[in-house]
């Protein structure tokens, strides 16, 4: 074999080493513990995870942290669209303030958010006390849940509908005015059809962050079992009764719900691109 074919053949060097080192790493940060946490509730018994899965408690523990999850990075998506058209297509002071401000939930640890939502919600807040004459509670109640969980969420929507923005042309839009079409005709007929795809996959990102979410949520949320608990905090109360088991189920449940989800906005999301081609 030539010294030409071995260098085509052997594009990358090292790249069998360096695939190796990747999957054994992959194995032992990913795999290994996906396999613990998919073998350890079956020391329950089929019997006794459909037992633990079926206690009121966990019910709604899941439901509130699935239903708040999912709300909340509904209206976190039209929020990050707004956002990101905001930053990519308008000049303005403080634009740059803003455009780091998104990036805020990434860099501040979760506890200190948490802390921070709390303090601006409680009924003696800066937020809470103008809600609570109204008659409306955000801390410690579902609804403070879904507040945290929105704060999260939102720079996944922003960053990934962004750079789509970027590349449009507005020549497109052009064309749509010049033809007479309104600007929310010219928004629903050649802007969105464009950042579906992206949105979905803000949509997905934002979720899979909201519906593990712990340390911005426990502080505002209460956590009153029945009402305000979310899964994650469950887990923990379980694994500090150390019943380990049961803590693993309640882990496995979340991740395949997760993954449903999850496979079904990816789906979504392959359609859409199929119809645009």
């Amino acid at each position: 074999m030539s010294a030409s074919a071995a260098t085509r053949r052997h594009v990358l060097p090292g790249f069998g080493v360096s695939l190796g080192v990747t999957l054994a790493w992959l194995g032992l940060i990913v795999l290994v513990p996906l396999a613990a946490l998919a073998i350890r509730p079956w020391e329950l018994g089929v019997a006794g995870v459909i037992r633990t899965l079926a206690e009121p408690r966990v019910l709604a523990a899941l439901r509130l942290s699935f239903g708040a999850a999912l709300l909340a990075t509904a209206i976190a998506a039209p929020l990050g669209l707004l956002m990101a058209w905001v930053i990519t297509r308008y000049h303005f002071p403080g634009r740059r303030v803003l455009d780091a401000l998104v990036d805020l939930p990434f860099a501040l640890p979760t506890a200190v958010a948490g802390l921070a939502l709390t303090a601006l919600f409680a009924p003696n807040g800066w937020l809470g006390v103008p809600l609570a004459a109204i008659g409306v509670q955000v801390a410690y109640t579902p609804v403070g849940v879904v507040v945290a969980l929105v704060f999260v969420a939102l720079p996944f929507l922003v960053r990934t509908v962004e750079p789509v923005l970027r590349d449009l042309s507005p020549e497109a839009e052009e064309a749509a005015a010049t033809l007479g079409a309104t600007r929310p005709q010219t928004i629903r007929r050649v802007v969105l059809p464009t950042l579906w795809p992206a949105l979905l996959t803000g949509f997905g990102l934002g979720f899979a962050r909201a519906v593990g979410e712990y340390g911005s949520v426990i502080f505002i949320a209460g956590n009153v079992p029945m009402v305000s608990e979310i899964a994650p905090l469950l887990i923990v109360t379980k694994l500090e009764q150390f019943d380990y088991p049961a803590a693993s189920a309640i882990g496995l449940a979340m991740l395949l719900m997760a993954l449903l989800i999850l496979f079904g906005l990816n789906l979504w999301q392959r359609a859409l691109r199929r119809g645009r081609a």
